[in-house]
């Protein structure tokens, strides 16, 4: 239902409310999609043809008259209709303005007054925030040719210096205007009255015309598409709004721009850079190419409706993209997945660092899993010892130089001469290369994994070990969580890596605290309790941590046993301080990974922690932040000795009531550990979640008692890093336990005024003990050019890697100051980038109403506004219990990019299409998997939907929707209350394709396994809750909608510009 364009997501027709559609802009041909390279109008650049609006002729097309998706009798439109020509010869009315440029209005519109309303007997429902549905990606233009000579002083004022970190409350550029992102509503389950499904009439809206058209790439809005000035009735037929698509592909056969081309910087001609296809010079007068991308804000004189169409706006429906823009310059680098730089063109003085204001740093997964077909080599220099530089200890790589004949290597990040041992030599050849470089995979390749010789060992390398740490009070018995635990331990011991070294160990506690003798002589485990809180010790230090595959029959018969040796138990408390020192006396001589399983509060013994609450009244308030902190320092302390004996914890939590995440997780976030959390915790309902991710985090690869350091060229260095870790000096990460679904970012500084070097290398190191025994140390290699130009760092910007960064840096600032001091500052960081963005081209372009922006951050401004809705940071006291908030902190400190992207931007596909298809088309995953704006408009009131946050899925029954495929799909449960419904395949097509959909999502990131929520339209709280307020681009209980954000930021832009 909608219109189809090839290689775009298929959004569902809405209906055409709003009395303005926008055409496609007019095409041309010299624009290009990519930024280019390069400074400012520096080398001599083909002058761009003219194109007059009407030039090329299009094929126009009678709109076909969409249906009003509340209307089920009305049958949807056809699939194939075709965008409305954009010339001037439409089939629309004309607008009462067609030439004149509007200049925009002096004061922006207040923020709080209502929007336009027409007269209560024209219109019965109350007018709603329009919504963002598709996109049209902005076009961004090539440099300034070198024939118009402005003034390049302009460029480079210097601003005032930006806050390194996130600075302290933001000042306030609008005394009279609050941000609209302030005051979030206290009520959770009260929401906007329209929705989906519903006919929602909404207030006209309308767009002055650009007053730079043709000669700036201007987008011309068409004139209104229905000559009614308010929205038709319910049921209706208007002319659809055109396909919003890339305004290259509008036309069959028309311009493809082609792609960037990456030269080096600084050191290379752009005089061939000319696209194919770009004719000579036409016109006398040049217009000015524009390289940045734009949205058009102008609103009609007199009206306060913001003139931006939201389905322009961007949108990041292909999930994250890494960088690709140096891969040709710099073919040898890793891959993206392993060290992401938040911008490819690092600055050459502290004064472009300073007018940069997003964070400048990198994000680094050592141990990721390795693209597709591919393995990082193992390479062992069995005959010398590793070759590393003598001086900085740099690792060999393949930008170090050989020269000598090949007896000396010139190190890349230091630049001394290194003598080349005789057993590694090799003859160079006429281009200086050497010979072997075929056989020398650390030469070519940008990762590589080296075998450690005996002289990188403190003691042998330790066996994985695994220590279970169970709760048995009566609320961990009730919950069925200790039966679960037990099968699924049981279940894995197969797969526990390290086979036959691993090692594995047991404790349990409620008052007291049990410990099991597991002796492979004997036939049953014998338990041993201690009561004794205060002074804790170990009965048989020897026995109760054995090795599996010696002690397996006595493992296997405690784990069968261990659910119903406790299941009378009417124990309420909980030892849990105690029961962490007896486990850490147990473990202290090996080492290993420490799961804690913990269903109540701590209340006995040393860590003993109280009910200190949610309290209301604390929130807004300088003691706000205390709540999000451990509040016993012996967590912190307990840290700090685990990761000192190469101890890494796991939490998983599972509590209806307060269990002091804050406290707790603070033992996985210094151990490199993870926190899991399991609210409510049911065995009958969240059992498989449970057991998919217990399995995972015991089979996962995992490195043992590892270190890392990020070693970068002279002049700059990493000063700040952000993740689950302890820092053992100035910039060795400590890290027990790591495996490939743990990110650590890090902030980079100049130390210099001025570096001198064209080229900045990076290289992370990671020291580790693999499960099979051998240190091995893993390297990661990459180079990124030094920039003279502030305009190529912002073409350069890698939104993820920036995202992730502005997300440990906003969490890290709630632990000291308040929710909305977090929120604020990460947007006056990225008002002020966008600021100094706009001063680049401020005065050689006319930008008016225009919010300009890199190609490369488009999709910024979308992910501050899902930060600051995300958990950790949202609203205040109402919007998200305490413990909820910690344990999504503590998990978003630790995700790699592409995850972390997905949970503040999830997939909304729409599935019932694909159910109903004949079963040769159906299993074509990628055209099921169109993702859609997360705005109430893409939920068609007949369709069925997939909500998936990388953490649950939300599956949305329309209302509309046939009775045949929710009968298909819930069985006899189908017309029940979906609260009370459970997903089970059922015997019939449909409901194994369903799951075969849900196993291709989960396979495709199985870090975390997603339960199935049912909710039905209308169904309130539950549809609200589960996923209306998870659709960030609305307006939703006091919070900013994604049009209202754009425009928010645009202000606070232009006031300082």
């Amino acid at each position: 239902m909608g219109t189809e364009n090839p290689g775009r997501p298929n959004f569902p027709m809405r209906p055409s409310s709003i009395h303005f559609a926008s055409a496609p802009p007019t095409v041309t041909p010299f624009s290009s999609s990519g930024s280019m390279v390069g400074s400012e109008g520096t080398n001599f650049r083909p002058t761009p043809p003219t194109m007059t609006p009407f030039s090329s002729a299009r094929p126009t097309a009678a709109p076909s008259p969409p249906a009003r998706f509340s209307n089920p009798s009305v049958l949807p439109p056809s699939i194939t209709s075709v965008p409305p020509g954009g010339g001037p010869y439409q089939r629309f009315p004309t607008s009462p303005f067609p030439s004149t440029a509007q200049a925009p209005p002096t004061h922006a519109p207040p923020m709080r007054q209502p929007p336009f309303q027409p007269p209560a007997s024209q219109v019965s429902a109350p007018p709603v925030s329009f919504r963002p549905q598709s996109q049209v990606p902005p076009v961004s233009m090539g440099s300034p040719p070198q024939t118009v000579n402005f003034p390049q002083s302009s460029v480079n004022v210097p601003q005032p210096p930006s806050d390194s970190l996130f600075s302290g409350p933001r000042p306030n550029f609008q005394p009279t205007f609050p941000p609209l992102d302030s005051s979030y509503s206290a009520t959770k389950s009260t929401f906007q009255p329209p929705f989906p499904g519903y006919p929602s009439k909404q207030p006209a809206l309308s767009q002055a015309p650009s007053p730079f058209l043709a000669q700036q790439g201007g987008f011309m809005p068409p004139p209104p598409a229905s000559s009614s000035p308010f929205p038709s009735q319910p049921g209706s037929f208007m002319p659809p709004p055109p396909a919003a698509s890339s305004p290259f592909l509008s036309q069959p056969g028309s311009y493809v721009p082609p792609s960037p081309v990456a030269a080096p910087l600084g050191y290379q001609s752009r005089d061939r850079m000319q696209h194919p296809g770009s004719a000579p010079p036409i016109g006398g007068i040049q217009s000015l190419t524009e390289d940045f991308s734009a949205l058009s804000l102008a609103s009609m004189p007199g009206s306060i409706e913001p003139g931006l169409d939201y389905r322009t706006l961007p949108r990041p429906l292909d999930g994250d993209v890494a960088p690709s823009s140096f891969v040709e310059m710099y073919p040898m680098n890793c891959d993206p997945r392993y060290l992401r730089l938040t911008t490819s063109a690092i600055p050459n003085s502290q004064s472009l660092v300073s007018r940069w204001h997003l964070p400048l740093g990198a994000v680094v997964c050592p141990l990721a899993e390795a693209p597709e077909g591919e393995e990082v080599p193992v390479i062992n220099f069995a005959s010398t010892s590793i070759i590393r530089c003598r001086r900085c200890r740099t690792y060999v790589n393949p930008y170090v130089t050989f020269t000598d004949a090949g007896r000396k290597w010139r190190c890349n990040i230091c630049s001394i001469l290194n003598d080349v041992p005789g057993e590694y030599f090799a003859n160079l050849d006429a281009t200086g290369r050497r010979i072997d470089l075929d056989q020398r995979p650390e030469l070519i390749k940008g990762s590589v994994e080296f075998v450690a010789p005996t002289e990188y060992m403190v003691r042998p390398p330790m066996p994985p070990l695994y220590f279970f740490l169970i709760d048995v009070s009566i609320s961990a018995v009730r919950s069925g969580m200790i039966e679960v635990v037990a099968q699924t331990i049981r279940s894995c011991l197969d797969e526990l890596p390290g086979f036959p070294r691993t090692q594995i160990g047991f404790i349990t506690f409620d008052s007291t605290i049990h410990f099991y003798n597991m002796k492979s002589s004997l036939t049953q485990p014998q338990m041993m309790v201690v009561s004794d809180l205060d002074d804790i010790f170990v009965p048989l230090p020897d026995d109760l941590l054995v090795n599996l595959s010696e002690s397996r029959n006595v493992v296997e018969a405690f784990l069968d046993s261990l659910p119903s040796m406790f299941q009378d138990n009417v124990n309420v408390e909980s030892a849990f301080g105690p029961a962490l020192k007896a486990a850490f006396m147990v473990m202290s001589q090996l080492g290993g990974k420490l799961l804690i399983f913990q269903n109540s509060l701590p209340s006995l013994g040393v860590g003993r922690l109280k009910l200190r609450g949610d309290d209301l009244r604390v929130y807004g308030t300088d003691k706000e932040h205390i709540l999000r902190l451990p509040e016993d320092p012996f967590y912190k302390q307990m840290a700090a000795d685990l990761t000192k004996y190469q101890i890494g914890v796991n939490v998983y939590a599972f509590s209806d009531k307060y269990t002091d995440i804050a406290s707790l997780g603070t033992l996985a976030k210094y151990t490199g550990g993870q926190v899991y959390y399991y609210p409510s915790f049911q065995s009958g309902i969240h059992g498989e979640k449970l057991r998919h991710e217990l399995a995972r985090d015991l089979t996962r690869e995992t490195a043992w008692e590892a270190v890392m350091r990020v070693r970068c060229g002279k002049g700059i260095r990493f000063t700040s890093y952000h993740g689950n870790f302890m820092l053992r000096s100035t910039d060795l990460l400590a890290l027990p336990a790591v495996d490939c679904d743990k990110a650590y970012a890090m902030q980079l500084s100049l130390e210099e005024t001025l570096l001198t070097t064209q080229t900045v290398y990076f290289q992370v190191a990671l020291l580790y003990t693999a499960s099979c025994g051998e240190r091995r140390i893993r390297v990661h290699t990459a180079a990124a050019p030094v920039v003279t130009d502030l305009g190529e760092m912002y073409r350069q910007a890698d939104t993820g890697a920036i995202v992730s960064l502005f997300c440990r840096l906003a969490i890290e600032k709630t632990l000291t100051n308040k929710l909305e001091d977090a929120r604020n500052s990460l947007q006056l960081r990225i008002v002020k980038a966008l600021r100094e963005y706009r001063n680049l081209y401020s005065v050689q372009h006319r930008l008016g109403a225009r919010m300009i922006y890199p190609e490369s951050l488009k999709f910024l401004c979308l992910y501050g506004l899902a930060l600051s809705k995300s958990v950790p940071l949202k609203g205040g006291y109402a919007d998200a219990q305490l413990d909820e908030r910690c344990a999504a902190g503590f998990t978003m400190m630790a995700l790699p990019v592409k995850k972390l992207l997905k949970v503040l931007y999830p997939s909304l596909i729409r599935i019932d299409e694909s159910l109903l298809k004949p079963s040769a088309q159906a299993d074509d995953f990628e055209n099921i998997m169109k993702r859609l704006p997360l705005v109430a408009e893409s939920l068609d009131s007949r369709g069925l939907y997939i909500y998936d946050d990388g953490f649950r899925f939300v599956i949305w029954f329309g209302r509309m929707l046939s009775p045949d495929i929710a009968r298909n799909l819930l069985g006899p449960d189908f017309a029940a209350e979906l609260s009370k419904v459970t997903l089970s395949e059922h015997d019939n097509e449909m409901s194994r394709r369903l799951m075969r959909i849900l196993k291709k999502l989960r396979e495709s990131d199985p870090s975390y396994y997603q339960l199935s929520y049912f909710v039905r339209q209308g169904e309130q709280p539950r549809e609200g809750l589960l996923l209306l307020l998870n659709l960030l681009e609305d307006q939703i209980g006091g919070t900013s909608g994604y049009v209202d954000w754009i425009m928010q930021i645009h202000r606070q832009v232009q006031q300082n510009a």
